[in-house]
């Protein structure tokens, strides 16, 4: 045999030695607690009774708010987004983040004046 088939041999032996330990099974642990039956159940109450201390915001029912904006300012800028072609355009969606000239709005108005 060669040396490279030899030390290929010694290698894959290591390899097999190394990975075939595997943990020990001690079994069940038996638990010992200092809390009686009574207090356990009165402790689980007040955790039920207490709600979920992991939730998020969003599942936590409806919370109060108090607005300081007034609601025909709110309607008002409400209408003018709704009217607006452009306002869902997201300049994330572009070439270099950049909105083509032909979506930006003209700096000129197309409205009509009365003539004086």
């Amino acid at each position: 045999m060669t040396a490279s088939k030899i030390l290929a041999a010694v290698a894959v032996a290591l390899l097999a030695a190394t990975g075939a330990q595997a943990e020990t099974y001690d079994g069940v642990h038996t638990v010992h607690s200092t809390v009686s039956r009574s207090e356990v159940a009165s402790q689980a109450v007040a955790a039920a009774r207490a709600g979920d201390a992991y939730s998020e915001g969003a599942t936590a029912g409806a919370q109060p708010f108090s607005s300081t904006a007034d609601r025909s300012a709110v309607r008002a800028e409400a209408v003018a987004k709704a009217h607006d072609p452009l306002q869902s355009l997201d300049r994330r969606a572009f070439y270099r983040d950049e909105v083509p000239q032909a979506y930006k709005k003209p700096s000129v108005s197309f409205t009509r004046q009365a003539g004086l």
